[in-house]
C-alpha cells in the first residue's frame, strides 16, 4: 500500500513529538514535514531527546511554510496553539491536504470563538464542514473526511462517559457538573511559574473557573451526540502529575436507574471498541491504568439517595486526549484499522 505522506505541525511541542513518536511505527503514515516555529532548523532528536533512536531522529524541523506543507504532504496533524490552524487551514485544504486539527479552532460554532478562545474565527467557512473526532461517537462520518476536529482531552473522556446514559435517558439533561485534574504537561511546553516544580509540587489548584475553552466543547459535543441541550459547569485543577486527566461529573440520576443498570448501558454502547474499559460494579478509575496508552477508562455509579449519577473517566492527556486520538482518527479518515500504532497496555508502575 502507497504511503501517505505526513505533516506532524507543532512538532517541538508534548502533543506533536507524541504525534511523531507514534507515527514511527505507523506503516502507511510516513513522515515527510516536520513543521515548528522557534526550533526551526534543529533536528527532532536535538528538541526531543528522548526519540533520538526514532526513524525521524535526524529530520530538521522547517518553519510553517504552508505551500511546502502542501506540496509535500497528503494528511497534516495540526499540533498548534490556538488560533493558528484556523489560519493555515484554508490554504492547506485548498491544497488538497487532510487536516487533522488537534487544538480547539474547528470544534465550535463561529460564533463561540470571540468568547471562549478570545478571537474572531478567520475560516468560519470551514466550521460546518469539519468533523468532530470522538471516533466512539462519530465513527461512520470519519472516512474520506477532509477536516477534522479532534476532541480536547477534558472533553473526551466527559463526552465519551456522559453521553450514551443521557441518550438512554439514565440521567437528566440539566446541568452536569464535572470536576477535572490534569497534569501540568496539558499546559504546554513552555516553561512559566504556573506550571513549575516549586509552584506545582504539592499542590491542587483549580484554574480557568468558569471559562474554560472545554466547557462548549462538552455541551457541543453532548449535543451532536445525543441531539438534547445540556448545560456543563466545570472546574479544572492542575495536580502535580505530568501525565493523565480524570474527570468526574455529577449529573441528575433518573428515577430507577441503578449502579447496574448504568454500567451495562456504557457497556453496551463500547461493546467492541477497542480503546474503550467500562469498569464493572465497585471497581474505581486510575488514570495511571492509562498511562502512555490511547484508552479511556469509564465508570459509573448511581448514589439515589441524593439523585445524582457519578461518572468517572481518565485518559492520557497526550495520548487518547490528544496525538493518539488524532491518529485514530485519521486512520479511520483513510480506512485503516483504527488500531494502527496506537498502544492499549499502560506504562505502569
Amino acid at each position: 500500500m502507497e504511503a501517505v505522506r505526513t505533516a506532524v505541525l507543532g512538532a517541538s511541542g508534548f502533543a506533536g513529538g507524541e504525534l511523531t513518536r507514534l507515527l514511527g511505527e505507523h506503516p502507511w503514515f510516513e513522515p515527510t514535514y516536520l513543521g515548528a516555529k522557534d526550533s526551526a532548523g534543529s533536528s527532532l532528536a536535538e528538541v526531543h531527546p528522548y526519540l533520538g533512536m526514532s526513524p525521524a531522529a535526524g529530520t530538521v524541523l522547517r518553519p510553517l511554510d504552508v505551500e511546502a506543507i502542501g506540496a509535500e504532504a497528503d494528511l497534516v496533524f495540526a499540533a498548534l496553539p490556538n488560533g493558528t490552524s484556523a489560519v493555515l487551514a484554508p490554504q492547506l485544504l485548498e491544497a488538497g491536504c487532510t487536516l487533522v486539527d488537534l487544538a480547539g479552532d474547528f470544534r465550535l460554532a463561529a460564533e463561540d470563538y470571540p468568547d471562549w478562545y478570545g478571537f474572531a474565527h478567520p475560516a468560519p467557512a470551514w466550521l460546518d464542514k469539519a468533523v468532530y473526532g470522538v471516533p466512539e461517537l462519530f465513527g461512520d462520518r470519519l472516512a474520506g473526511a477532509r477536516l477534522v476536529a479532534s476532541p480536547g482531552c477534558f472533553a473526551t473522556p466527559v463526552v465519551l462517559g456522559c453521553a450514551p446514559l443521557l441518550a438512554a435517558g439514565l440521567i437528566g439533561s440539566g446541568t452536569i457538573h464535572v470536576d477535572g485534574k490534569t497534569g501540568v504537561s496539558g499546559a504546554g511546553r513552555g516553561a512559566s511559574e504556573v506550571t513549575s516544580f516549586a509552584a506545582t509540587e504539592g499542590s491542587v489548584r483549580p484554574y480557568r473557573v468558569p471559562g474554560h475553552q472545554h466547557i462548549p466543547e462538552m455541551e457541543r459535543g453532548l449535543e451532536l451526540a445525543t441531539g438534547l441541550v445540556v448545560a456543563v459547569l466545570f472546574v479544572p485543577h492542575l495536580i502535580p502529575s505530568v501525565r493523565g486527566v480524570l474527570t468526574t461529573c455529577y449529573a441528575p440520576l433518573a428515577q430507577g436507574a441503578t449502579t447496574r443498570t448504568l454500567t451495562e448501558c456504557l457497556r453496551a454502547a463500547y461493546a467492541g471498541y477497542p480503546f474503550v474499559r467500562v469498569l464493572p460494579e465497585g471497581a474505581m478509575v486510575d488514570g495511571k491504568r492509562t498511562r502512555g496508552t490511547n484508552v479511556v477508562e469509564l465508570q459509573a455509579v448511581a448514589d439515589p439517595r441524593s439523585g445524582t449519577a457519578v461518572i468517572v473517566g481518565a485518559v492520557d492527556n497526550l495520548i487518547k486526549g490528544a496525538a493518539g486520538q488524532a491518529i485514530q482518527n485519521a486512520n479511520l479518515v483513510f480506512g485503516f484499522p483504527e488500531t494502527t500504532a496506537l498502544p492499549r497496555t499502560a506504562v505502569y508502575p
